[in-house]
């Protein structure tokens, strides 16, 4: 079994959801999967809740989503979206979505 980390960084949804196909199909496969907005994508939370995205709902629902960056949140105008939408916001490095605990233990970081 890996672990391994998506880091979302793009705010364009067609690459996002590549993101979920792979992380899904990985975690169905028994890996250990976990998806962290980070970057300008922390704006699709909301475009793909409104929009009602079964792969999202998915992912949400079988907890790969770990939260939003709450420092790029907040400059991009989404803070109070994320924090609707029940996302946790993520500060652990200078107030961004750090990776260091997750390569400690053993995640590989695959950044899109």
């Amino acid at each position: 079994m890996k672990k391994i980390l998506f880091y979302a960084m793009r705010e364009e949804k067609m690459c996002f959801v590549h993101v979920l196909l792979n992380a899904l199909e990985l975690h169905e496969a028994g890996h250990e999967i976990k998806i962290i907005f980070e970057g300008m994508s922390v704006k699709l939370p909301s475009v793909l809740a409104k929009a009602a995205d079964p792969l999202y709902q998915k992912a949400l629902d079988n907890n790969i989503i770990v939260g939003v960056c709450r420092v790029c949140s907040n400059m991009m105008g989404v803070l109070e979206e994320n924090e609707k939408l029940g996302l946790e916001l993520l500060a652990d490095m200078k107030g961004h979505a750090g990776m260091k605990n997750y390569i400690e233990n053993g995640y590989e970081v695959i950044m899109s």
